[in-house]
């Protein structure tokens, strides 16, 4: 069964199977947002800011001193992901507005970033119309 292409926002993945892809700092202070939910609901761990911990993946938008990271570097941590996706089709992956609520970046500088998030991602239905080029099911 493939994961939904979309969903909406401030939801949480139905059934079980599913890797939480959220925000972070580099830090791995998981204390706001989905970096909280990724913590006590998807067993992240505290110190692991980039990639997989517990039943999460990590995307660094904030530096150590929680400074918002550039796009630049936010995009090699997406395009980190996508690989790292690509590579575990077993698995699905909810990703969250990553970039988006707390580091300040709107859907349209982030949605396209995920242009080639291999369909067992879900990804927000708020970057429906940034993203391009998706594979079909």
């Amino acid at each position: 069964m493939h994961a939904p292409r979309f969903h909406p926002d401030n939801t949480t993945p139905k059934g079980d199977g599913w890797i939480w892809v959220f925000g972070s700092n580099l830090a791995g202070r998981h204390g706001k947002g989905a970096a909280k939910v990724a913590k006590v609901n998807f067993g992240a761990a505290y110190g692991v800011g980039a990639g997989p911990t517990g039943r999460s993946y990590a995307i660094p938008t904030k530096d150590a001193d929680l400074q918002v990271l550039s796009i630049l570097e936010i995009e090699q941590s997406v395009d980190d992901f996508v690989r790292y996706a690509s590579t575990h089709p077993e698995h699905r992956f909810f990703v969250t507005r990553v970039g988006c609520v707390l580091a300040g970046f709107s859907d349209e500088q982030i949605g396209p970033l995920f242009a080639d998030a291999p369909m067992n991602c879900s990804l927000p239905i708020e970057w429906m119309l940034h993203v391009r080029n998706r594979g079909t099911a």
